[in-house]
């Protein structure tokens, strides 16, 4: 195969022609009849914005060629690359002992494709979720957004597919692919049932109205392997012998095993406190705290596009800003265009929100937390669950606030409270995307006032480079409070804790921050157990 980039294709020709101009262009680049291209494949493709409005698609795509030597020996700038597919590498076969059936907690990213290699690899695992199969947990959360009626085991957070089911479905991550983990996840992801495009575009995502039916489409896979699922079983307690794990007991029933994987979400916070209770090596985690801002999203396109929105070619826009306000770094974090404010609370009497799109990402109003980074300092980092208890202390409020609805107030409103003496414009009108009952209270008594100081500061300075991103009349919800776990429980080389056949796994455990880098980091320990197992350590 052979590897060209840097092809780019004007944003106003209509995206089902692309395959066609690309063919077209790098047979010219090669010096060959278009009939010389016996087959491509599109490897990356990525949005060029930066000479607005001349606005391009830029692709790089791998080309498959008779005369592969002769053609790499006469044209410059063109490399011969070896594609080679993830192999996962082990197999229950390969072991002649008996063993115990693997145990995985949750059902979450990093819990599904842990169990879809294990279970494909032979291991048969046992799975453990506390919530409900995706299909019935849907209804939970439309019910408690229509409702109010919060359902603590069957909601945003709790449930098949984990909380990054109910987002907008974003698949890009900052992690290095050295071992091809994350081109495997989006393999799988594509065979499930999301678009392919998702394998080569630059922000992969899937939305959560289609994540939801490939999740379903994972679990019978799984299923089908030979692995079991009990919904409804929330791991209550965990039995040890010795310093190695034995078991885990769930509802009424005990799951003798020699290997657990821990795969909760950075909302199992009564998972945390059994496991600090039981000495497992915990300590806390610096994470961030803000609100969720809304703005129309036509101004959001027409400041990345440079142009009124009509090419249907385009996609909705995104940004990415951060900043340094006060000595605290402040940033946006999971954007979504077009999408949702969403009630994401999962303890009784608090209150977090989250974003979440739908595959159109056609509310027409863009969403984004902007969040200040906390550390230790902030919240007494004196015991491993210091985290954890700050965020639910600002939860608390949120829900107090506004009795329980998404508490919102418009921005001018809240920097006036922060900051009498400055001044604003209001310019934008627009009605907030919501999912739940909202109520418009004074945000600012939530957080630590260095806090909402940092978030203005950094609100102020993401003005300068998206117009109108401070005006009065831009919406704020609270409280975002659940970025990332605000622990992390510590796992040696080999993947376990201190405890030998417990592993740690995901976000919860502090070693992931979004849907892909989970399931990779489940990947990485199904690898870690199929290892254990077939040694038989």
């Amino acid at each position: 195969m052979i590897r060209i980039g840097q092809i780019k294709i004007s944003c106003g020709i209509s995206r089902k022609d692309h395959k066609k101009i690309l063919i077209k262009k790098a047979s010219k680049m090669l010096n060959l009849k278009e009939s010389g291209i016996k087959e491509l494949s599109i490897v990356k493709r990525s949005l060029d914005a930066r000479k607005k409005p001349d606005i391009f698609w830029v692709y790089t795509v791998d080309v498959k060629v008779s005369d592969e030597a002769d053609i790499l020996r006469k044209i410059k700038g063109v490399s011969a690359v070896c594609t080679k597919d993830y192999d996962f590498g082990y197999n229950a076969s390969q072991t002649t002992e008996t063993f115990k059936r693997p145990v995985i907690v949750g059902l979450g990213p990093a819990g599904l494709f842990c169990a879809y290699f294990l279970a494909k690899a032979g291991f048969k695992p046992i799975i453990l979720e506390r919530g409900k199969c995706v299909e019935e947990r849907i209804k939970d959360v439309e019910a408690y957004w229509n409702s109010g009626i919060l359902d603590t085991e069957s909601n945003v957070q709790f449930g098949e597919g984990g909380a990054g089911t109910f987002s907008d479905g974003k698949l890009n991550t900052l992690i290095k692919d050295r071992d091809g983990r994350n081109k495997e996840v989006l393999k799988i992801f594509a065979m499930h049932g999301a678009d392919e495009d998702i394998l080569y575009d630059n922000k992969p995502h899937i939305g959560t109205d289609k994540l939801i039916d490939v999740v379903s489409s994972m679990r019978k896979s799984i299923l089908s392997y030979g692995a079991e699922i009990y919904y409804e079983h929330r791991a209550n307690s965990f039995s040890y012998k010795n310093g190695h794990i034995c078991g885990v007991y769930a509802k009424d029933r005990f799951f003798e095993t020699d290997n657990v994987i821990l795969a909760v979400g950075h909302s199992a916070r009564d998972t945390f406190e059994v496991l600090l209770k039981d000495n497992i090596n915990l300590s806390p985690k610096a994470f961030a705290v803000g609100f969720r801002v809304m703005h129309p999203q036509d101004i959001i396109d027409e400041n990345q596009y440079g142009i009124a929105f009509e090419s249907e070619d385009l996609p909705v826009a995104s940004y990415k800003l951060a900043a340094d306000a006060q000595n605290r770094g402040v940033y946006s974090f999971c954007m979504c265009p077009g999408g949702y404010v969403v009630n994401a609370s999962s303890e009784t009497g608090h209150t977090a929100v989250n974003g979440m799109s739908y595959h159109d990402r056609g509310s027409k109003v863009a969403n984004s937390a902007i969040v200040v980074q906390v550390t230790e300092e902030d919240f007494d980092g004196t015991d491993p669950l210091s985290g954890m208890r700050f965020q639910r202390d600002i939860e608390k409020k949120a829900f107090e606030l506004a009795k329980g609805k998404i508490p919102l107030q418009r921005y001018g409103d809240f920097k006036n409270s922060v900051d009498p003496n400055t001044g604003f414009e209001a310019v934008l009108e627009f009605e907030p995307a919501c999912k739940g009952d909202y109520e418009y209270c004074d945000l600012s008594v939530i957080m630590p006032q260095e806090i909402n100081k940092s978030f203005v500061c950094g609100m102020e300075q993401f003005s300068k480079k998206i117009k109108h991103f401070n005006d009065a009349n831009v919406i704020m919800a609270g409280v975002e409070s659940r970025t990332s776990s605000p622990v992390r429980i510590n796992r040696d080389e080999n993947g376990m804790s201190n405890i030998r056949g417990l592993f740690p796994c995901g976000e919860g455990a502090g070693y992931a921050g979004g849907i892909t880098s989970a399931a990779m980091d489940g990947i990485y320990i199904a690898e870690k157990v199929a290892l254990r197992i077939i040694k038989g350590v």
